[in-house]
């Protein structure tokens, strides 16, 4: 339980490292930068479900031959699905955008960004509390040590993104430790929603399938619809994409070797 519980609070310390950040640089984050992270936190997801949810899905079904992957697909549709609706219900503010999107709100910039980072992070909660579900149910090809890579795994992008988040928070006009709390609590539903679905494991067994093809669904939301989008835009797109190849082979490495 200790290694579970550490399991689901290390991406919430990437986040708050992250966020920290907001101590030790001036002004705005370089776009240079930003670009590079933003194609890293994406190459880690993308790593992260494919990795370490979508196979697991489709190996825990292999005894059904060719339908395998019907679970997978069912789950991995279901995920986009949800963040969609999330996506459409919610009013949030993109970084580098005046635009907010969702229902009209009378929220502040800073709380409709916040949010937007809220929306981003429940998907990486629920990729880590059910891969930790997986690994105490005794499921196939899931072990603790490959739970705990994606738990690292999620951290490793969650220090950039809380950069990323807590930067523009004190160029809103927010305090320094207003924009640190700000960004570290964007990353509080990560244990939250990852211990929600541990809590339901013994319940979920027979759709674990399902629930890693969800998970990894949501994430590819995050990834094609927020993360590339911004990566891509403007000047230095070039940047995020060698961010993404470094991100997705060190997810992909760490999956490998500690699974």
């Amino acid at each position: 339980m200790t290694t579970i519980t550490l399991g689901l609070l290390i991406p919430l310390l990437g986040t708050m490292l992250g966020s920290a950040f907001v101590f030790f640089m001036r002004g705005e984050m370089p776009e240079r930068v930003q670009k590079s992270l933003l194609g890293f936190a994406s190459g880690v997801m993308v790593a992260a479900s494919v990795w370490s949810l979508l196979i697991p899905a489709m190996e825990m079904e292999e005894a059904k031959g060719a339908w395998s992957v019907l679970p997978a697909a069912i789950g991995f549709l279901l995920g986009i699905g949800f963040l969609l609706l999330i996506d459409e219900l919610t009013p949030h503010l993109h970084l580098g955008t005046s635009q907010p999107e969702g229902p009209r709100s009378k929220l502040s910039r800073t709380a409709m960004l916040a949010l937007a980072v809220t929306i981003h992070n429940l998907p990486e909660g629920m990729a880590v509390g059910v891969v930790f579900a997986g690994a105490e149910q005794g499921a196939a090809n899931i072990t603790l040590a490959s739970a705990v890579a994606v738990s690292l795994g999620i951290a490793i992008q969650n220090i950039p993104e809380g950069a990323i988040i807590s930067m523009p928070m004190r160029a809103e006009g927010n305090s320094r430790w207003r924009s640190f709390i700000i960004g570290s609590l964007s990353g509080a539903v990560e244990p939250v929603g990852g211990l929600a679905v541990i809590l339901l494991a013994s319940l979920l067994t027979p759709i674990l399938p399902y629930m890693l093809a969800f998970a990894a669904g949501a994430m590819f939301y995050v990834v094609v619809e927020e993360l590339i989008p911004e990566a891509s835009s403007g000047k230095h797109s070039n940047l995020s994409t060698i961010g993404f190849a470094i991100g997705f082979v060190l997810m992909m490495v760490l999956d490998v070797v500690m699974g």
